[in-house]
């Protein structure tokens, strides 16, 4: 993911992100506040939006509240680390990307499945 000061366009990306077509609820797993809605995922990292700035290299366990259950699951935890934030279009929310630390394969597994039942077909 991209330091604050860089702008990475989709084309300089080795994974390509996939826009979901509704938000997701991501919270902090270990104080169950919301961090943010979901906006973008890939098997490397998320974007969330979220009324308040995260501060870059912060460290989270996350859980991620899924649409429908996936793998038995009504939602996932996963490690991160904000890597970037920067306002949103919107000047009243802020766009944070959190890189992924070691997802698990049953993770990834989900991410897969939420993101071919949940794509934004263009």
């Amino acid at each position: 993911m991209a330091a604050n000061s860089e702008v990475v366009d989709d084309n300089q990306r080795s994974v390509p992100r996939r826009h979901l077509i509704y938000y997701l609820r991501v919270f902090n797993a270990e104080s169950g506040g919301l961090i943010g809605n979901l906006v973008d995922i890939s098997t490397k990292g998320i974007m969330v939006v979220s009324d308040r700035k995260l501060e870059s290299g912060l460290l989270f366990r996350l859980r991620m509240v899924l649409p429908d259950t996936v793998e038995g699951s009504k939602e996932v935890e996963f490690d991160a680390e904000t890597r970037w934030c920067r306002s949103d279009a919107n000047s009243d929310f802020y766009d944070t990307g959190l890189e992924l630390i070691d997802p698990t394969n049953e993770f990834l597994d989900a991410v897969d499945r939420l993101v071919e039942d949940c794509l934004f077909k263009e």
